[in-house]
């Protein structure tokens, strides 16, 4: 293994700059990940025609892949810095680790993009269950195991963004609240006290910008690093929309 590996970051200074490369060179660590190797270029910020420059942004927190702050373009592929070991990304290149942010996002600085299409999907499709208080209101309806195993999957989103960035219904030519926000509405519809709001998430759904808006290129699903069936969600979410527009119809 080289002693020292090439990372090249497109970096970015605010929304409104334009955009360049700078590559560094970095001292291999066995074991390390994205994220130590951002740390060790925080650390000295030379690019490797040995010029000033200041530490590459990013997003971090939990470095364990579950809140999705450290999701970016890596050697092509949107994944997460913390969870991104450099041994494996080396295998499959000539040397040079390439870095981006998403590009389905607007850029902040650097690697840190605003993710508020994600979160405005999600207060579209109402992604929570309604409360009536903090007092106790006794025990709800009970949940069957088969129906906790089909929810668990769904609940495992981070909105790591990485479905949308692979999606290429989801950009800003398109009104599609994307994979994400659709696998979201169907968890709270399966949800016995989410219920309540799911007319609503089914207008949504069957309305502009969503499930119909789907492509089904299916690339949500490969990328997804929590391995949720969001192909599944998608699927379920069309028969649920088209039962719901029938009814409307007939007035039921």
């Amino acid at each position: 293994m080289a002693q020292t590996i090439k990372v090249k970051v497109l970096r970015q200074a605010d929304p409104h700059s334009g955009s360049q490369w700078q590559t560094f060179d970095v001292a291999y660590e066995a074991g390390m990940n994205m994220t130590t190797v951002l740390l060790r270029i925080a650390a000295k910020p030379v690019t490797s025609d040995n010029e000033n420059t200041t530490p590459v942004a990013y997003d971090s927190c939990c470095l364990e892949e579950v809140c999705g702050a450290c999701t970016m373009v890596i050697d092509g592929r949107v994944r997460q810095a913390c969870s991104a070991l450099v041994d494996d990304l080396l295998k499959d290149n000539t040397g040079t680790i390439e870095v981006r942010p998403m590009t389905k996002f607007p850029v902040v600085r650097d690697l840190v993009v605003d993710r508020k299409p994600m979160f405005e999907s999600l207060k579209r499709i109402k992604a929570w269950v309604r409360v009536d208080g903090y007092h106790d209101t006794g025990a709800s309806a009970r949940v069957t195991p088969a129906e906790q195993e089909e929810a668990y999957p769904l609940s495992r989103c981070m909105t790591c963004g990485c479905c949308v960035e692979a999606c290429p219904q989801f950009n800003d030519r398109s009104p599609f609240i994307g994979p994400a926000a659709i696998s979201q509405a169907i968890l709270f519809n399966s949800d016995v006290t989410g219920r309540v709001d799911k007319g609503d998430r089914l207008e949504v759904l069957s309305g502009r910008g969503g499930v119909v808006d789907c492509g089904n290129s299916q690339n949500c699903v490969k990328v997804c690093p929590k391995d949720i069936p969001l192909t599944d969600s998608i699927a379920k979410a069309g028969r649920d929309t088209t039962i719901h527009k029938i009814k409307q119809w007939f007035g039921r």
